[in-house]
């Protein structure tokens, strides 16, 4: 089976959701989660801090350098991801659509490279 990266994404300044909203979309989450690990899709997953905790390395000639903040100056940002398998491009979409589902978030649904192509 190939794998996938299935990206959430959210805006930036975007008011959160109500308490009750988050507890029904990480309970939704942990029966998607749950569910893919039974299928043997699962192969690893995780939600992230916001953007302005990350921390931009670069190593330019052996200097390096490290700034705040996302890499992409951009409202749309990275907020979680899983890592599934799936037969196809048509399966991974269908467990897309259960995590965008389940996330209340859009998915991005990306194969990753065939170890020939890497």
């Amino acid at each position: 089976m190939k794998q996938y990266l299935l990206s959430v994404h959210g805006v930036e300044g975007e008011p959160m959701p109500a308490p009750e909203v988050i507890e029904h979309m990480y309970a939704a989450v942990d029966v998607f989660n749950k569910k893919t690990m039974e299928s043997g899709n699962w192969v690893f997953g995780g939600g992230l801090h916001p953007a302005n905790t990350a921390t931009v390395v670069r190593n330019e000639g052996g200097k390096v350098t490290m700034t705040d903040g996302p890499f992409i100056e951009a409202k749309e940002q990275l907020g979680g991801f899983w890592v599934l398998k799936a037969a196809d491009l048509d399966a991974a979409l269908a467990l897309a659509t259960e995590a965008s589902e389940a996330c209340g978030a859009p998915v991005e649904v990306r194969p990753f490279q065939d170890e020939a192509e890497a």
